[in-house]
C-alpha cells in the first residue's frame, strides 16, 4: 500500500511537471560534514580561509538564521531529503537507515525529468538508493569506496591518497558525466571537516596560534592544535566548492543553476555537535540562483532544513507532496525581509549515547527541553576520544574549567533551559526560572507542545542504551553493526 502511494504521488508530480516553466533550473546541493555556521569567512570568521564559499555568498544570498532539524549526521540528512522532522522519518537516531516507504523530493524531481545523482558521503541507508540515477559513494566511516580503495581502509591508512579523503574527489567528475539533455539535481556531500583529523592536508597548514578558541573550550596547546587541523579540513572543503563553481561556469550552466551550500550540523567539539545549542543546529546556509537571489544580499529570517524539500520542488515548478512538513524557503529569495515561519524546531536523539532533547527557537529566544536530564550532555564518541575532551577532563579534575566549559559534564541538568538570544547569543545563562521571562517561557512551551502533537512526536517506551563509554569513548560490549532500524527495535 505504501509503495502504491509513493507511485501515485510521483504520477501527480509528472502531471505538475507538464505545466512547469522552462527551462527548468539545474540544482546543486553542497553539504559540509560537521561545519560550524560561523567557521566561514562570509559569516565572520577572522582567520579561516574560505574564498570560494565567500564568493558564493557575494554572488547570492547569505542566511543569518538557518538551522538543521537535528545536530547529528544521518538524521539531519534524512530530514532534509524528506522534508520531515527526524522523528517523522523513522530514522531519527544516528545510523538508522531511511525506510523505503519514506517519500523524498528527489524521486519527484526524477519523475519530472531530472537526472539525479550523489557524490560523496551517503549515510541514508540502502532502501532509498533507487531514488538517484547515479551514486558515487564515500563511506560514512570516512573512506572512499572508489577504484583502488579497499573497503575497510581507514582515512589514516589512505593519507597518501590525497584529496580522496575529503569525500569530494568525484564532485567534478560527476558533473562532467551527466547527460547534457536533461536538467540535473546533484547531492554533493563532503567528509570534511568530520573527524578524524590528519596533519599536512593543506598546502599551508593553519598555525595553532592563529585559531580562535570558542569560549566553551579551554585555551590550551592541545585544543589549539585540534582546532587548527579542523580549520585545514574546512579550507580543503572550500577548494572543492570552488572547483564545482568553476565547472558550472565552464559548462555554461551557472546562470540557470540553483546552488545551495550548508552543513549537516555543527562543529564536532564539546557543546556543539549533538546539541541543540547554536553551535550544533545553526548552519552556514548560502543560496546562489542568478535572476532569483540578488547578489550580495543577506536574509535574517528563520529558515529550517525541513524547508528545502518544498523549496527544491517549487524551483522545478512542482507541488510538494502531503508528506512534507516544511514550508518552501524560495519566497525569501525575492523578499528576504518577509518571514516564511515564526519559529524553527529542532531535536536531538541517540547519537552514540542516550539522549532525547527538543527545542523551539524564535528570532529572540530559545527553549530547550531535556527528556533525560539525569544524564550529562556528553558529545559524540569521536569527540570524547579527542584531544580537547581529554584536556577538559584533566582541567576539570584540577578545578580549572569555567562554568561554561563544564556544561557537558553536569548531571543532573535542568530539564528546561530558556535563553534570551538578544543579550546571550552564546546561550550561557538559563533564564527559565526568572519570573521576568514567565510569559516567554509559557509561549514557547505551548508552541513546542503544539508542534509535538502536530508531528506525532511521542516519547519511546524505553531508552536506547549507550554504545560507548562516556569517559573514554571506547565501544561497549553491546555495540553492534549494523544497528537495528527503528522498525526492528519496535518489532514491526
Amino acid at each position: 500500500m505504501k509503495t502504491l502511494l509513493i507511485w501515485m504521488s510521483l504520477a501527480a508530480a509528472a502531471v505538475t511537471f507538464a505545466a512547469a516553466p522552462t527551462p527548468q533550473p539545474n540544482m546543486v546541493l553542497i553539504i559540509a560534514d560537521d561545519l560550524a555556521w560561523d567557521d566561514v569567512g562570509a559569516f565572520g570568521h577572522p582567520t579561516i580561509k574560505t574564498p570560494h564559499i565567500d564568493r558564493l555568498a557575494r554572488e547570492g544570498m547569505l542566511f543569518e538564521r538557518a538551522f538543521v532539524t537535528a545536530s547529528s549526521c544521518s538524521p539531519s540528512r534524512s530530514s532534509l531529503i524528506t522534508g520531515r522532522y527526524p522523528h517523522g522519518t523513522d530514522a531519527e537516531q544516528l545510523h538508522w537507515p531511511l525506510p523505503a516507504e519514506q517519500v523524498t523530493f528527489v524521486e519527484h524531481l526524477r519523475a519530472a525529468g531530472y537526472w539525479t545523482a550523489v557524490a560523496g558521503k551517503w549515510h541514508l541507508g540502502p532502501a532509498v538508493r533507487d531514488r538517484f540515477d547515479e551514486i558515487r559513494e564515500a563511506d560514512p566511516a570516512g573512506y572512499m569506496l572508489a577504484a583502488g580503495a579497499k573497503a575497510g581502509a581507514t582515512k589514516m591508512s589512505m593519507a597518501q591518497s590525497g584529496d580522496i579523503q575529503s569525500g569530494c574527489a568525484d564532485w567534478v567528475p560527476l558533473l562532467r558525466a551527466r547527460p547534457r539533455e536533461r536538467p540535473f539535481f546533484v547531492w554533493l556531500a563532503a567528509l570534511d571537516p568530520h573527524r578524524d583529523y590528519e596533519e599536512n592536508i593543506a598546502p599551508q597548514p593553519t598555525k595553532p596560534a592563529e585559531v580562535v578558541v570558542p569560549r566553551h573550550l579551554p585555551d590550551t596547546p592541545g585544543v589549539r592544535r585540534e582546532l587548527a587541523l579542523y580549520h585545514d579540513e574546512v579550507e580543503r572543503l572550500d577548494r572543492f566548492v570552488g572547483a564545482v563553481l568553476a565547472e558550472l561556469a565552464a559548462q555554461g550552466v551557472a546562470d540557470n543553476t540553483l546552488v545551495v551550500f550548508l552543513s549537516d550540523n555543527g562543529r564536532p567539539f564539546p557543546r556543539d555537535k549533538t546539541t541543540v545549542f547554536e553551535g550544533g543546529i545553526r548552519t552556514p546556509l548560502i543560496v546562489r540562483w542568478p535572476g532569483h537571489a540578488r547578489a550580495g544580499t543577506r536574509c535574517a529570517q528563520l529558515v529550517s532544513t525541513v524547508d528545502f524539500a518544498p523549496g527544491f520542488l517549487a524551483a522545478a515548478g512542482l507541488k510538494p507532496p502531503a508528506s512534507i512538513q516544511g514550508v518552501s524557503f524560495l519566497p525569501l529569495l525575492a523578499e528576504p525581509g518577509r518571514p516564511v515561519r515564526s519559529e524553527i524546531f529542532a531535536e536531538q536523539n541517540w547519537h552514540d549515547y542516550e539522549q532525547r532533547t527538543r527545542a523551539v527557537r524564535t528570532v529572540d529566544f530559545k527553549l530547550v527541553v531535556h527528556d533525560y536530564p539525569d544524564l550529562p550532555l556528553t558529545p559524540g564518541a569521536d569527540v570524547v576520544r579527542g584531544i580537547e575532551y581529554r584536556e577538559m577532563q584533566r582541567l576539570r579534575e584540577l578545578g580549572q574549567l569555567t562554568p561554561e566549559q563544564q556544561q557537558c559534564f553536569l548531571a543532573p541538568r535542568a530539564s528546561r533551559e530558556l535563553y534570551d538570544l538578544r543579550s546571550d547569543p552564546v546561550e550561557f545563562h538559563n533564564v527559565a526560572g526568572d519570573p521576568a521571562y514567565a510569559g516567554v517561557l509559557a509561549d514557547l512551551a505551548a508552541r513546542l507542545e503544539a508542534w509535538k502533537k502536530a508531528t506525532n512526536d511521542v516519547a519511546p517506551t524505553r531508552r536506547t542504551a549507550d554504545e560507548f563509554d562516556r569517559t573514554t569513548g571506547n565501544p561497549l560490549p553491546n555495540r553492534k553493526r549494523p544497528r537495528a532500524s527503528k522498525a526492528e527495535m519496535l518489532g514491526r
